[in-house]
């Protein structure tokens, strides 16, 4: 892919972000921070899903997507209508500047950093994302649970009390499976 077109697929990935009821939500520092700290650029993986420049975008779309069309379908109710547009766009936010590019010639494009500051999966992105705007409790669950049970065996009672008390947990797991595993990003 040259040049111009990472850069037209960048500005359309951006277009695409600024359709969205999120781009009235956050704030303008909030953007900015997603644009200068890479969430349109980065990959959603180092060698599954979404593994090529852009992906993390092009996959928390699809999942964003996803999760409002199950929330018209099975009518689900959120603590806030814009929920599902939040929860979807920012679920993975813990991989931006999660991956570095490897060698040529190395088997995958992506390897994960060894020199970042947090770690995990939904609790790190549920960290970033309270820095972009204030979650609802509702939401924090859904992101901090949207792996479900593709965790360690000993957080499955802490994820299946998260659903108990927000069932729209297993939806935004379901949402991010739907986007992972059928529509493959």
């Amino acid at each position: 892919m040259t040049v111009k077109e990472k850069k037209e697929l960048y500005i359309e990935r951006i277009k695409q972000f600024e359709a969205t009821p999120l781009n009235t939500i956050l704030s303008e520092d909030s953007k900015n921070w997603l644009v200068w700290n890479g969430f349109f650029t980065a990959p959603a993986s180092t060698k599954y899903h979404g593994n090529y420049e852009g992906g993390l975008f092009d996959h928390s779309l699809i999942v964003m997507n996803t999760l409002v069309q199950l929330t018209k379908d099975n009518q689900l109710q959120w603590s806030r209508e814009e929920s599902p547009y939040i929860i979807g766009m920012l679920h993975d936010l813990c991989k931006v500047g999660q991956y570095k590019e490897t060698a040529e010639g190395s088997e995958y494009p992506y390897e994960y950093r060894n020199d970042t500051l947090l770690t995990g999966h939904g609790d790190k992105s549920v960290m970033v994302a309270s820095t972009l705007l204030q979650l609802t409790e509702e939401e924090m669950y859904c992101i901090r649970y949207h792996m479900g049970a593709f965790v360690e065996k000993d957080e499955w009672n802490y994820y299946t009390r998260a659903v108990s008390k927000y069932p729209n947990v297993l939806w935004t797991h379901h949402a991010d499976m739907i986007a992972t595993h059928v529509c493959g990003t």
